[in-house]
């Protein structure tokens, strides 16, 4: 028997058997529901439940303390709904309305930025219109979706993905060693509360892992477009494990010119060459520069992360035990298959 679920924050309704959880149906019913691991160990789809009854999946206390669970907040992406219910989004923004799209398109370049990154543009037959630090589901014919980040702000029908090759068979290879321009791609969109809140004026501190460099280069450029941009703080750390994993840096340098107010960190956590960078975790220059920022240094600021999933949770803890309050910093944790299945194991 189907329970109803009113979303409140959308002004709409789904129903949902017994043994489906609300996130699930709310996105095969289109519904722009946040979310980033799906398999409760991130806390994106984060909500309050204001009526009703649901039973909670295995889910992680680093998404969702005890503490949190007593005051009847839940995570949709495990909640089974055990009666009719209500369900308020934490922390939603009234300002994202892009309509979630599933179009076809077209591989138009791709392009090798490092040893195991590639750049992949995309030509669709019509705008895509989403807000610089989201995702989409894409998939190529014959092979599974998964989630990639849109590395550019949403300004034509051209939209670009960097894509880490994670071994020798699956999407990330078939990138690597089959793809040519003109391949069929599915692009669905735009999907994750991890964007630019770009009406505000307050610092940025972004903080980049890999290809994680992706999202946040695109939330950069979309502020930099904004009147006035320039006066806004931004402080970007950029942690990759050798010299060659680096890239972007010119136009990182490019932006750092243009915009006074910019600071930007690369850490090389492995360096196999002499070097003047950082050196070490990015965490670890995070907690070390977080002692100059100070709390006041954080007055106003919101906090974009993204990148592997440990980064992610230790950079994101850095911050709040700095006091930073926790719902204004936005985190896109990138998880591989081999991480949703073990924590749904």
């Amino acid at each position: 028997m189907g329970h109803k679920i009113n979303l409140v924050s959308f002004d709409e309704s789904i129903e949902v058997e017994q043994d489906e959880t609300i996130l699930e149906i709310a996105l095969e019913e289109n519904i722009s529901f946040p979310f980033g691991c799906a398999s409760g160990n991130c806390g994106a789809c984060k909500s309050k439940l204001i009526l009703g009854e649901v039973e909670m999946r295995s889910y992680s206390t680093f998404a969702l303390t005890d503490d949190e669970k007593s005051r009847g907040i839940i995570l949709p992406c495990r909640a089974e709904p055990r009666s009719n219910c209500s369900v308020a989004i934490m922390n939603f923004d009234d300002a994202l309305s892009h309509p979630l799209k599933h179009l076809q398109g077209e591989v138009v370049a791709v392009e090798k930025l490092t040893h195991d990154i590639a750049g992949v543009r995309v030509k669709l037959p019509e705008p895509l219109e989403y807000t610089s630090g989201q995702f989409a589901n894409i998939a190529f014919p014959g092979l599974p979706a998964r989630e990639y980040s849109f590395a550019t702000p949403s300004i034509s029908n051209e939209i670009e993905f960097h894509i880490r090759r994670m071994g020798d068979k699956g999407v990330s290879a078939f990138v690597f060693d089959e793809m040519n321009v003109g391949e069929p791609i599915s692009v669905h969109g735009p999907l994750g509360f991890a964007f630019l809140r770009k009406e505000e004026t307050g610092p940025i501190y972004a903080v980049a892992g890999g290809s994680g460099i992706a999202p946040i280069r695109a939330i950069l450029a979309e502020a930099a477009q904004k009147e006035g941009a320039n006066l806004r703080p931004v402080r970007l750390w950029f942690g990759v494990k050798t010299e060659d994993d680096v890239y972007l840096e010119k136009e990182l340098q490019n932006l750092q010119r243009e915009w006074p107010n910019f600071k930007l960190d690369i850490v090389l956590s492995e360096p196999n060459k002499s070097t003047s960078r950082r050196k070490g975790l990015v965490t670890e220059a995070i907690e070390s520069d977080l002692l100059d920022i100070g709390s006041a240094g954080l007055d106003g600021a919101r906090v974009y992360i993204a990148g592997p999933p440990p980064m992610v949770e230790s950079s994101r803890a850095l911050f709040v035990d700095a006091g930073m309050d926790a719902s204004r910093i936005h985190a896109d944790a990138f998880y591989t298959q081999e991480d949703k299945a073990s924590l749904n194991s």
